[in-house]
């Protein structure tokens, strides 16, 4: 494998370089260059910046609105992106429930909703997780009787990241209590602002932001137009959009990111004569995850290689979930220990406090405590492996 880039894909690196910096609002830059928190207003801005310029759904088909580059020139992207700090998009429907569609909606689902997801224009939250269906996924209860035309939803999500934010949502919702838990699921789509019944309750977490809320259903009706593929095979759309899900929650590109800041801290911090950087027992902690973060990014654009030729994520995605998960939460430790006593600064600390770049790392440390947790947790995904991979027996 060639591990150096063509002249051609180096013409084209220099090419998204210039562009970020050109394009990127000057608002947004004087965060981006400082290393600030970006608010949601911000993230959609920069969303819709990329919308403009074709780029904002590198790994879609490009009939449906992609950019038709290969799997170089899409790495290349987010690299860069990574390099200039720019805001990360919301993954829900650029990556989970847009590559769905294209996947199993119908035509008309197409038209509706990709176009607005590209464009920015509809927000998209998900909604898998209840109170007592986590990682036993199969044991949820939002229950979905067919009424007339309708379904009609009666349950509680949670754990419905920024849904406050969110016009539609994607759940998994029980049309039949026959058979296997699993044979019972079906997928829909809610519209969050203009149905009756949907109400949307953020909660604070340990690491002081409202990124997660509870949603509530209280006979909501979603119209059975806009269940995607058949009833009562939702587990089949789960499984195929967790697959995509999992291939970014590895958190690659974000790894790097936090790589490069802590550095930026290293070298900011005074330790005996010099600064924490010149020891040596440091940057070999460092070099070590590096290490481990560019053998993760390899993986992972296998798995983006395969796609580019049309083979959706397979069980190897858990293997990426676990691998970058660990890897993202070392990594933030080793920020918080790079902070040392101003690791106990927060999200909304005094501004003068710490330097902007570091002000919101003990809030993200908080929150990525879950990484292991979400899109399915690490232990269920090692039960995949063993019986997808490995080919061992169910216990």
């Amino acid at each position: 494998m060639d591990m150096q880039y063509s002249p051609e894909q180096l013409a084209f690196r220099d090419e998204v370089r210039a562009w970020i910096q050109s394009a990127m609002p000057a608002h947004i830059k004087e965060k981006a260059d400082n290393g600030g928190n970006f608010e949601h207003e911000e993230i959609m801005e920069w969303h819709k910046v990329l919308h403009s310029k074709g780029w904002v759904a590198p790994n879609w088909p490009e009939e449906v609105g992609g950019t038709g580059w290969d799997v170089a020139q899409r790495h290349i992207f987010s690299e860069e992106l990574v390099r200039a700090n720019a805001p990360s998009l919301s993954p829900f429907g650029l990556s989970m429930v847009g590559p769905l569609l294209i996947q199993f909606g119908n035509d008309d689902q197409k038209k509706r909703f990709l176009p607005k997801i590209l464009s920015g224009e509809e927000v998209w939250c998900q909604g898998y997780s209840e109170p007592n269906a986590g990682s036993d996924l199969a044991s949820l209860r939002l229950s979905a009787d067919k009424e007339g035309d309708d379904y009609v939803l009666n349950g509680q999500k949670t754990w419905t990241t920024h849904a406050q934010y969110a016009d539609w949502i994607f759940v998994l919702a029980r049309t039949s209590t026959e058979g296997k838990p699993q044979a019972g699921i079906s997928f829909l789509l809610a519209d969050i602002h203009n149905t009756p019944g949907i109400d949307v309750k953020p909660f604070m977490t340990t690491g002081g932001t409202m990124a997660f809320s509870e949603t509530w259903f209280d006979n909501a009706r979603v119209p059975q137009e806009n269940r995607v593929g058949p009833e009562n095979e939702g587990w089949t759309m789960a499984k195929a959009l967790l697959g995509h899900e999992r291939t970014t929650i590895g958190g690659v590109a974000e790894s790097y990111r936090w790589l490069m800041m802590i550095k930026r801290i290293a070298r900011d911090t005074p330790a005996g004569e010099g600064t924490l950087w010149d020891d040596p027992r440091f940057r070999q902690r460092v070099a070590e995850l590096e290490i481990r973060q560019r053998v993760v990014g390899i993986a992972n654009l296998r798995t983006l290689a395969d796609a580019q030729v049309g083979h959706a994520p397979g069980p190897e995605s858990s293997i990426l979930k676990i691998v970058g998960t660990e890897l993202y939460q070392e990594v933030t430790e080793l920020a918080m220990d790079a902070l040392g006593h101003n690791a106990l600064g927060w999200i909304d600390s005094p501004s003068d406090a710490l330097p902007v770049y570091q002000q919101s790392i003990a809030s993200e440390f908080n929150y990525l405590r879950a990484s292991t947790i979400y899109g399915g947790s690490n232990e269920i995904q090692k039960n995949i492996i063993s019986k997808a991979i490995l080919g061992l027996p169910s216990s």
